[in-house]
């Protein structure tokens, strides 16, 4: 069965039977990299057999990206030398990237579609990440370049295999919109999930420490790091037939703040890239992207300005009796689960005073926490995002689970929580601390309540741990007297 396939499975398939040549070619530059003698005239002699692929380096190396008003190259080995190997190395792999994937004609058309759109995705991610490096060295400017492009290798990757699985999967995504819904089909189908591989792949083809550095800790505030985060998260929202105008105004917010220029400022820089970017993929010979890189200017124009919070929750004694009061009368009166559910999270949104919270349930297998109700500002967008994977008993989430006890992280992006909490979530987290509590009937821990005060950036005292366990505690015999 597929799904006991796993990561390693399609990495080994891909780099064997679908994708050799990229894989070989991937390799050998990599290689070349820490061969600094020999380096140049090594890269020239391993694209000279490809005539096709050492055509399209020479144009982009001789478009006005690249080549600043200095005099056409000729040769691969010259252009490494004029615009340095990393440069060139770079232009190597994207072409032969490019080249890979556009080249399969078997794929059934939506299928085909759906490759082209997460290649322009990405192609205008690297595009952008390399302007937000613009100064830096130019080795750590490429390379986080080609970490961007290659972000979503894995994905790409399968469904440029084509074939009978990337059809029905095809298909099962299109029958849906809900994320979690479908980061499950995925998983289904695979045995791993679309990031998995690509790391698998970026591990076996020896993709550079940055890339597999960005898959594993995404929030980390290196600004390499955060580059290729963003860049992919901006490419992504513009990418939408539906932009989501708070994600994206918070998106260019953040890339503002870490350039320490105006968001008006990047904004431009933003457009500006795109139009560069539109231009370059011609030069790479990859036209049939071309209509799927989003127009940026006109995205930006069109989308609609962000919902300003405007209601500041603060603790309600008061409201938190009322609820507490409901919930005592449920623990002597059997109540449905669900009403229950819905009053603990009312008192803990208004009475404790928090930006948002929920109930996430174990799935059948109890490897997935996923939300079942979400309250608060910005419910529907975390709702969408928060799929937590059980894979590491070092979880802070496995370990509330285990040890059936509430639980107040106060910074998920301290160097102490990172052994706790896998680091792929920390970005969907409160960076201010959030709480935790198992959700139980009897022994048996059906989910966790979750709580964060995201939207105003505000901490929590002890007294608001206190209060929201209290709630946690009292649902939890409620469920049981529900149940039986």
């Amino acid at each position: 069965m597929t799904q006991q396939k796993g990561a390693d499975y399609w990495t080994k398939r891909i780099s064997d039977q679908e994708m050799p040549a990229l894989c070989s070619t991937v390799r050998d530059l990599e290689k070349l990299a820490k061969d600094d003698v020999s380096s140049l005239s090594l890269l020239g002699r391993s694209v000279m057999h490809d005539n096709a692929l050492t055509s399209r380096i020479l144009r982009v190396a001789n478009s006005a990206t690249y080549n600043k008003g200095i005099n056409p190259v000729s040769t691969v080995s010259r252009a490494a030398v004029v615009l340095g190997f990393d440069t060139i190395r770079n232009i190597c792999i994207t072409a032969k990237l490019l080249t890979s994937l556009l080249e399969n004609k078997h794929l059934s058309e939506s299928v085909y579609q759906r490759l082209l759109k997460l290649m322009a995705q990405s192609f205008q991610a690297a595009m952008l990440a390399r302007m937000m490096m613009s100064d830096r060295g130019e080795s750590l400017r490429e390379e986080v370049f080609i970490a961007s492009l290659l972000y979503r290798i894995g994905e790409s990757a399968f469904w440029s295999m084509g074939g009978e699985l990337t059809e029905q999967l095809d298909k099962k995504l299109l029958a849906t919109d809900d994320k979690i819904e479908q980061s499950s089909l995925i998983r289904t189908e695979l045995g791993t999930s679309f990031t998995q591989l690509t790391q698998s792949i970026a591990r076996s083809w020896g993709l550079g420490e940055v890339l597999i550095k960005s898959l594993a800790q995404p929030d980390e505030r290196m600004p390499e790091i955060r580059c290729i985060f963003l860049a992919d998260k901006l490419s992504e929202i513009v990418s939408q037939p539906k932009v989501n105008a708070e994600e994206l105004h918070k998106r260019l917010s953040q890339a503002a703040e870490m350039l320490d220029i105006s968001v008006d400022e990047f904004t431009e820089k933003f457009i500006d890239c795109s139009e560069i970017t539109h231009k370059l993929a011609i030069e790479y010979g990859a036209k049939a992207i071309v209509s799927y890189l989003p127009n940026t200017a006109d995205v930006l124009e069109h989308v609609d300005a962000p919902i300003e919070l405007t209601e500041i929750r603060q603790t309600n004694q008061g409201y938190q009796l009322s609820k507490l009061r409901q919930l005592t009368h449920y623990a002597v009166v059997k109540t449905d689960f669900n009403q229950i559910m819905h009053t603990t999270l009312e008192g803990m949104l208004t009475g404790v005073g928090l930006d948002r919270c929920g109930v996430l349930l174990l799935s059948p297998s109890r490897k997935l926490l996923q939300p079942r109700v979400m309250m608060g500002d910005g419910a529907e967008l975390l709702k969408q995002a928060f799929v937590i994977e059980l894979d590491d008993p070092r979880s802070v989430f496995t370990q509330c689970i285990g040890q059936k006890k509430s639980v107040w992280v106060n910074s998920p992006t301290s160097k102490e929580c990172k052994v706790q909490i896998d680091d792929v979530l920390v970005e969907r987290f409160s960076q201010n601390g959030f709480l935790l509590a198992p959700l139980f009937v009897g022994q048996k821990v059906l989910g966790l309540f979750y709580a964060d005060r995201q939207g105003t950036g505000r901490r929590f005292e002890q007294e608001d741990f206190d209060s929201f366990t209290h709630f946690s505690e009292l649902a939890n015999v409620c469920f049981g007297v529900s149940m039986t």
